[in-house]
């Protein structure tokens, strides 16, 4: 059962109450989290890829890739962050940095992978996730290499880390 912002949402895995609906006392022990805040984060960078569909390896071609990540809390630092944006931008500068202008095919990141929005948007969510300190999780990344062809990766509750 899923809800819109303010109402309860609840998945195999999880249960979660945002918070513009202040439902703590009718929610208490039932097992909610609480989702107090979120920040989003985008950049971008330039590479080529060629998929292979079917059997079938496409012509080698290049996007501007598009990245967008949204990190949740529940907590803030002593300086009332969840997150410094400047530290975030470096995380995933780190991570995306090695991709621009190049054959993501010939990555050793993609070695054993078919570079496609979906495994890019994975493997980006993946090392993002290891630099993330303990109150902090990675709600959702997504990658656009064309305007209207978008790929997310939500890895909460999948166990897929």
């Amino acid at each position: 059962m899923y809800g819109l912002p303010g109402r309860i949402v609840s998945s195999n895995t999880a249960n979660i109450a945002f918070p513009e609906r202040d439902c703590r006392n009718d929610c208490t022990g039932q097992g909610y989290t609480w989702i107090v805040f979120e920040l989003t984060l985008s950049s971008s960078f330039s590479a080529a890829h060629a998929l292979v569909i079917k059997g079938v390896r496409e012509p080698v071609h290049g996007h501007d890739w598009q990245v967008e990540a949204t990190f949740r809390g529940d907590s803030l630092d002593e300086d009332g962050l969840l997150l410094d944006f400047h530290a975030l931008e470096a995380d995933l500068e780190a991570v995306i940095g090695p991709f621009r202008t190049s054959d993501l095919n010939a990555s050793p990141a993609f070695r054993d992978l078919n570079p496609s929005a979906e495994e890019v948007a994975r493997l980006i969510g993946r090392q993002l996730l290891d630099r993330l300190p303990g109150h902090v999780s990675l709600a959702r990344i997504s990658v656009t290499e064309a305007p209207g062809c978008k790929a997310a990766w939500l890895p909460e509750g999948h166990g897929d880390r």
